[in-house]
């Protein structure tokens, strides 16, 4: 019997209209801020593109200038047609990944992962094949930056406050694995990004992360 060929993945992220993207990095990056929500989002979707599992990025965003940028780091930019927040924009992507790909997993990936590798993303998408939905908790632990479904599996996210929570109690299988602390960390605040550059950064957030950074008497 041939063995059964691995799982591949397409992977949603949703992007905001950078103009609104990342409220609580203001104070640090100001009117950089747009910026740097580019950045991140750049980074995180080089990350998953990368990634030897992943056979698609689709990003929702109605941001031409994401847009532009994203498609040209090999994702396939769609439209937020249904313009009612997080989750039903992810559903949106998914539909679109599965008519592109019925026979793939699909994963929503927050869009803030700077410090993301892939072989972090692969790892979890390997583990999160054993399981008909699954999820991996941020770095605060209340969180969530990974969920999953299995083909055919009705896709289901429940981001926002609280979601680390809400993705366990509707069954999916929380995916406790080591080394992937970049998967896990989440760019929202400026100890956020801190804690991001001591994992260390994409290239296009370190960029503008050394602009706007103190100096860290810690490294060299």
């Amino acid at each position: 019997m041939a063995a059964e060929a691995p799982l591949t993945w397409s992977l949603v992220i949703p992007v905001k209209v950078l103009a609104r993207a990342k409220s609580r990095l203001t104070g640090l990056a100001g009117p950089r801020r747009p910026e740097l929500a580019l950045a991140l989002a750049a980074d995180t979707v080089a990350a998953a593109v990368s990634c030897q599992e992943v056979a698609a990025v689709i990003v929702v965003s109605d941001d031409p200038v994401a847009a532009a940028e994203l498609t040209g780091l090999g994702a396939l930019v769609v439209p937020d047609e249904p313009g009612d927040g997080l989750n039903p924009a992810l559903v949106h992507g998914a539909a679109v990944a599965a008519a592109l790909r019925p026979v793939a997993a699909t994963g929503a990936l927050a869009a803030d992962l700077p410090a993301l590798r892939p072989a972090e993303l692969a790892r979890a998408l390997r583990a999160a094949a054993d399981w008909p939905e699954a999820f991996v908790p941020d770095a605060a632990g209340s969180g969530t930056t990974l969920y999953t479904a299995a083909p055919g599996r009705r896709f289901q996210p429940r981001f926002g406050p609280g979601s680390r929570l809400a993705h366990r109690s509707a069954g999916a299988a929380e995916l406790a694995l080591a080394d992937i602390a970049g998967l896990r960390r989440d760019v929202d605040t400026p100890d956020d990004l801190g804690s991001a550059v001591r994992l260390g950064l994409g290239p296009r957030t370190a960029a503008i992360a050394a602009q706007l950074l103190p100096p860290d008497p810690g490294r060299d």
